[in-house]
C-alpha cells in the first residue's frame, strides 16, 4: 500500500516491445576489450533534473556512471540490476516511451523489465551496440526520463548490481543526491506549492512554548484525572507484590520493569481486580480503567480487568523519573498520585507490515511491549504481501521456501526476484556477490545513524528475505497475550498476493494443483500500482478455497497451542490491479464454472469475498480488511465483517466511506491516510524517508486527528493546497459513534528497512495515535493549539528521554530510535537564533562542524552556522545548516569554509577554488 496516487499503467505491452528491439541490438554489443572494471570502483549515483518538462507525467533524472578502476574501461556486454518505486519512462507504452526508449538509445542504452514475468519495479539497463565505453576516470552523464516524480531521495532506485556475460552479479555501489534549493528537483509538479523544509520553515512551525507540566501532563495518553498532594514514594524491583492468582502474570511483569531500573527492596506494591470499577462514572464497568494509587505505605493498582491492571502498571512505569532510566540504581522516587484512567476506544491498533520487509522476532517484541506501554492492545501483523510470505504453514513448504525468500533470479526458479531494493539484506545466498559487508561498508564508508534517509538502503540494506516458523510465531503470540494485545494476522487476497500465487505455481509445476492459486489457461490483463500483472488469485477455482481453508486452519492451531485468542482474522483485499473490467475475463475456468459464468470483475470479487470470509469466521468469531472489499456504494456486506478505511486523501472522492459505513451500522476501524499512516514521509524535506502519496505525516498530524470529525483535519492536500471540505461529505451522526470501534496507526514496510528505520518512522508520531486511541478528552479544533503545545512539551521534557533509555521487557535492546527533531534557525546581523519543536531537547550549534556549543539564547556567530539537537541518550538530530553558502564552480573558500553542494554538507580542509566535493577527494570534509 505505498503509492496509490500511481495512475494505473499501461506499460504491460511496452516491455515486450523494448526486448524485441533488444533482441538484435544486444546481439551485436561487444565486451570491453581485455578486461571489466571492479564492480567496487563503480559508482551509480541518481539524481533528479527537472520536474518541469512534463507535467505530473515523468521527470528528466541523471544517472552518473563513475569508473574509477585504473585499468578497465566499461564497455559492452553487461547488464545492470536495480529497483525502482518510479517506472523508468523506457518501459511505459505509447509516446512517452518511444520518447525515452529514443533518448536512452542515444546513449548507446536501453532499460527493459529485469525478469522473466516483466512484472514488479525489477529493472534492467543494458548496452546497446553503439554504446561508447566508460574509461578508466571518466564520469558518464546519462539522461533518462522517470515516471511521474522523485521529490524525496527515497524515491531512488536501489539495489544495483552488474553482471558481465553470463558471469555473477555483484553490487554496484550506488547513490542519490537531491539539490532542496534546486526548485526544479524539488516541486513535483505545477500544483505542488508546499516549502521545501529548511531551517527558517523549521523556525517557523516551532512555535511551541516551554510550560510547566502537572502530573496528568506528563503521562502519555493522559489519564482521565491525576492527582498528586506531594512528597514521594521509593520501589525498586525487590519491591514486595501481592496479588491474587489471576494476576500472577502482571505481577511478574512489573518486577521485571521494575527491576531495569532499580534492583533494590522499595515500598510494597498491590495489585487487586475490581470487576464493578467504574472510574468513568457512567454507571458501567470499565474492564480496561484502572485506579493507581501511590501512598506513604506503598503503591495500589486496581484494575476493572487484567488489562486494565497492566496499564496501571505502565502509568506507574512513567512515574519513574527519566534520570532513573538512564542509570540503574537501587529504589527509584515515584510522586505520590492518584491516577485514575480508562480508554476512549476498545479497539487501538498498530499494523506492522512484514510483507515487504521482513522483521525479526526481536524486533516485533520490542514494538509489542512499547504498544503496551502507550496502552495499545492491537497488533495487525501484515503476515503476507506481494513481496513476501512470511509465516510457516505446516503443509505447504513452497510459501517459505520459495515465497519468503528474494534473490536476483530472473526466471524465479528458487526465489521471488529481488523488489524494493534488497535481497538476503548483506547475507549471501541471494545471487549477488561482494555486497558491502556492514551498515557502514553499505553507506558508503559513513556510519548511518537511521535519523533519515540513509545511502545505505540503496545497497542491499533491508530484509528481503525472512519468516517466521511456527514455533517464533507462537513465541510472539504468548508475549503478545502477556500484554493483553491480540494478535491480528492479514493473510491479503485476492490481490497483493504474488507470493502465495507463484509459491503454489512452483507446487503446480510439480505435479500437485490441490493448492492452485490461478488458472494458467487466464488471459487476463491489468496491473497493479506496484507494477504487479500476476498477483491476483482466481476466485472461479476450488483449489483457491482449499488454499485458503488450509492456511487458516494453520494459522488457528497456532494460537490455540499459544493460548493466544483468535478474535479476528484480517482477510487484505485492498488495490486489486486495474482495470476491473480485465478481473478474470479471460479465465476459461470462470467461463466454464457454472457459478462464476458470465459474472463481471466486479461480482467475482463480491463471491470471493463472500466466501473468503465464511472461511476465516470458521477460524475467528469476526474478520476485518481493509475498505476495498465492500465499496458502501455497492450491496456487498460481510458477516461479522469490520472494514479498515483508508483512503481518506483529500479529493479522491472516498474521504467519507468510514462515516457512511458507520452510519449504515457497520462497525469500523479508522485508518485514515492522511493522518495515520506512519510510513509517510515526516514533511517535505529530501533526506526524510518514506513516500508521500496521501500526505506528509507528523506527530502533529496524529495528535490532532479527529476521529469523530475527520473533516476538521482537511485544512491542506498533500501538496500544499488549501482544501475546503464539500457539503456532499457525509457526516458521523451520533448513533454512528457507537460503531466506531476505534483507530488503527499503519507501519508499512517499504522503506521501514531497518529496525532504527521502523522506529524512526514510528516515533513519535505513534504516542499522538495513542493520545487519541486512549483519551477521552478529544480537544476541540479551537482547544487544540493549546493541547498541542502541551503535548509537544510532555514529549521534549519527558517521553522522548523516558524512551531513550527505554528497556523492553523480555525482549533484547535498549532505548528507542525516535526521530530527534531538527531545529530552526534564522540569522540576523550575524546573530543566530534557534529554536526546536519539542521544548525541552538541547540544541547544539557550531561554525565549523567539530566544536559544538549549547544554545542558551541570541548568540554572534558570523555569517553561517550548522545545528542540531541533542537526545538524551546522546543521539543528535540531522545538521540543520543556516547561512551556509551553495557552492558553485569557481569560488573561492578557505580552509573550514562550510558550503553545500547537491543538497549535501561538506567542510573545506584545504584553500582554493577546486573543483566540486564529490570529485575533490581529500579537500573537502563530508558532514552529516
Amino acid at each position: 500500500m505505498a503509492l496509490r496516487s500511481r495512475p494505473r499503467s499501461t506499460a504491460l505491452g511496452a516491455a515486450a516491445i523494448v526486448a524485441a528491439a533488444l533482441g538484435t541490438a544486444l546481439a551485436s554489443g561487444t565486451a570491453s576489450a581485455g578486461c571489466h572494471p571492479d564492480p567496487r570502483d563503480l559508482l551509480m549515483t541518481y539524481q533528479p533534473v527537472d520536474h518541469t518538462v512534463t507535467d505530473a507525467q515523468y521527470l528528466r533524472a541523471r544517472l552518473t556512471l563513475s569508473n574509477a578502476d585504473r585499468r578497465c574501461s566499461l564497455g559492452g556486454g553487461w547488464t545492470m540490476y536495480f529497483n525502482s518505486v518510479r517506472q523508468p519512462a523506457a518501459v511505459l507504452a505509447g509516446a512517452p516511451g518511444d520518447l525515452a526508449r529514443r533518448q536512452l538509445a542515444d546513449q548507446g542504452l536501453a532499460v527493459t523489465r529485469g525478469d522473466r514475468a516483466q512484472s514488479g519495479d525489477f529493472f534492467a539497463l543494458r548496452p546497446l551496440a553503439g554504446f561508447r565505453p566508460v574509461a578508466p576516470g571518466e564520469r558518464r552523464k546519462i539522461d533518462i526520463n522517470i515516471e511521474l516524480w522523485t521529490t524525496h531521495k527515497s524515491d531512488a532506485p536501489a539495489g544495483w548490481s552488474i553482471a558481465f556475460g553470463n558471469g555473477p552479479a555483484r553490487w554496484l555501489p550506488a547513490k542519490t543526491l537531491l539539490d532542496p534549493d534546486d526548485p526544479k528537483q524539488t516541486k513535483a509538479f505545477f500544483g505542488d506549492r508546499r516549502p521545501v523544509q529548511n531551517a527558517g520553515v523549521r523556525y517557523a512551525e516551532n512555535t511551541s512554548t516551554k510550560v510547566n507540566l502537572t502530573l496528568r501532563q506528563r503521562l502519555v495518553p493522559q489519564p482521565l484525572s491525576a492527582t498528586a498532594p506531594g512528597g514521594t514514594t521509593r520501589v525498586g524491583g525487590g519491591s514486595a507484590v501481592s496479588a491474587p492468582a489471576a494476576l500472577r502474570g502482571e505481577a511478574r511483569y512489573l518486577r521485571e520493569a521494575l527491576s531495569d531500573v532499580a534492583g533494590g527492596r522499595g515500598a510494597p506494591i498491590t495489585l487487586r481486580l475490581d470487576p464493578r470499577l467504574d472510574v468513568t462514572a457512567d454507571g458501567k464497568p470499565d474492564a480496561e480503567g484502572y485506579r493507581l494509587t501511590v501512598g506513604g505505605r506503598g503503591v495500589e493498582i486496581v484494575g476493572g480487568g487484567r488489562a486494565g491492571v497492566l496499564y496501571g502498571v505502565q502509568t506507574l512505569r512513567q512515574l519513574v523519573p527519566v534520570d532513573a532510566y538512564r542509570a540503574r540504581t537501587s529504589t527509584v522516587p515515584v510522586p505520590r498520585a492518584v491516577v485514575t484512567d480508562a480508554p476512549l476506544f476498545g479497539y487501538r491498533g498498530l499494523h506492522i507490515d512484514v510483507g515487504r520487509h521482513f522483521e525479526s522476532k526481536g524486533t516485533i517484541k520490542r514494538f509489542l511491549d512499547l504498544m503496551a506501554f502507550t496502552k495499545l492492545n492491537r497488533l495487525h501483523l501484515g503476515l503476507t504481501n506481494d513481496e513476501g510470505w512470511r509465516l510457516e504453514i505446516p503443509g505447504l513448504p513452497e510459501l517459505t521456501g520459495f515465497g519468503a525468500r528474494r534473490a536476483l533470479d530472473p526466471p524465479e526458479k528458487r526465489a521471488l526476484h529481488q523488489g524494493m531494493g534488497s535481497v538476503n539484506d548483506l547475507g549471501g545466498g541471494d545471487g549477488i556477490t561482494g555486497k558491502a559487508r556492514n551498515h557502514t561498508e553499505a553507506n558508503l564508508g559513513r556510519r548511518p545513524a537511521y535519523q533519515g534517509f540513509e545511502q545505505s538502503t540503496l545497497n542491499f540494506v533491508g530484509k528481503g528475505g525472512g519468516h517466521y516458523s511456527a514455533r517464533d510465531f507462537r513465541e510472539i503470540l504468548r508475549y503478545a497475550t502477556e500484554r493483553h494485545i491480540e494478535v491480528i494476522p492479514e493473510l491479503n487476497f485476492p490481490a497483493h498476493a504474488r507470493a502465495a500465487v507463484q509459491a503454489m505455481e512452483r507446487r503446480a509445476q510439480r505435479g500437485d494443483t490441490t493448492y492452485r492459486l490461478l488458472d494458467p489457461a487466464d488471459t487476463s490483463r491489468h496491473v497493479s500500482v506496484q507494477y504487479y500483472n500476476d498477483n491476483l488469485v482466481n476466485p472461479c477455482i476450488k483449489s483457491t478455497y482449499a488454499f485458503l481453508g488450509k492456511v487458516v486452519g494453520e494459522v488457528k492451531k497456532m494460537y490455540t497451542a499459544a493460548g493466544a485468542p483468535l478474535n479476528r482474522v484480517n482477510l487484505g483485499g485492498d488495490e486489486p490491479p486495474g482495470p476491473a473490467s480485465g478481473w478474470w475475463n479471460g479465465s476459461p475456468a470462470c467461463k466454464a464454472n457454472p457459478e462464476t459464468a458470465g459474472k463481471s470483475g466486479e461480482e467475482l470479487a463480491d463471491l470471493f469475498f463472500t466466501r473468503w470470509n465464511a472461511i476465516a469466521l470458521k477460524a475467528a468469531p469476526t474478520t476485518t480488511g481493509w475498505e476495498d472489499a465492500t465499496d458502501p456504494h455497492r450491496g456487498l456486506r460481510l458477516k461479522n465483517f469490520a472494514p479498515l478505511p483508508w483512503q481518506n486523501v483529500w479529493g479522491w472522492g472516498r474521504e467519507d466511506w468510514a462515516y457512511r459505513f458507520a452510519n449504515e451500522g457497520t462497525p469500523v476501524i479508522l485508518a485514515h491516510a492522511t493522518n495515520l499512516y506512519l510510513d509517510l514521509a515526516y514533511n517535505k524535506d529530501p533526506d526524510e524517508p518514506g513516500y508521500y502519496w496521501a500526505a506528509y505525516v507528523d506527530d502533529k498530524s496524529t495528535f490532532t486527528y479527529q476521529p469523530f470529525d475527520v473533516y476538521a483535519n482537511a485544512v491542506e492536500d498533500r501538496w500544499g493546497n488549501p482544501v475546503t471540505p464539500s457539503p456532499d461529505w457525509v457526516r458521523l451522526t451520533e448513533q454512528g459513534k457507537k460503531n466506531i470501534l476505534g483507530i488503527e496507526a499503519q507501519l508499512w514496510a517499504e522503506n521501514g528497512k531497518t529496525e532504527g528505520l521502523r522506529e524512526y518512522q514510528a516515533f513519535p508520531k505513534l504516542l499522538g495515535v495513542a493520545e487519541r486511541a486512549w483519551n477521552r478528552d478529544i480537544p476541540t479544533p479551537q482547544r487544540m493549539p493549546a493541547a498541542w503545545n502541551v503535548f509537544t512539551n510532555t514529549l521534549g521534557q519527558v517521553t522522548l528521554p523516558l524512551l531513550s533509555h527505554y528497556r523492553p521487557v523480555g525482549a533484547p535492546g535498549g532505548g528507542v530510535n525516535y526521530r530527534i527533531p531538527l531545529p530552526g534557525a534564522k540569522l540576523d546581523g550575524g546573530v543566530l537564533t534557534a529554536n526546536v519543536r519539542n521544548p525541552g531537547l538541547p540544541v547544539e550549534y557550531s561554525t565549523d562542524g567539530t566544536r559544538w556549543r549549547t544554545y542558551t539564547g541570541p548568540v554572534k556567530v558570523g555569517a553561517y552556522a550548522l545545528t542540531r539537537t541533542r537526545a538524551a541518550d546522546g543521539r543528535v538530530s540531522r545538521l540543520s545548516p543556516v547561512g551556509v553558502p551553495a557552492w558553485r564552480g569557481g569560488a573561492a573558500y578557505a580552509p573550514g569554509a562550510l558550503v553545500t553542494h547537491q543538497g549535501e554538507l561538506f567542510r573545506a580542509t584545504r584553500p582554493g577554488t577546486g573543483r566540486s566535493p564529490d570529485t575533490s577527494p581529500g579537500w573537502w570534509t563530508p558532514l552529516r
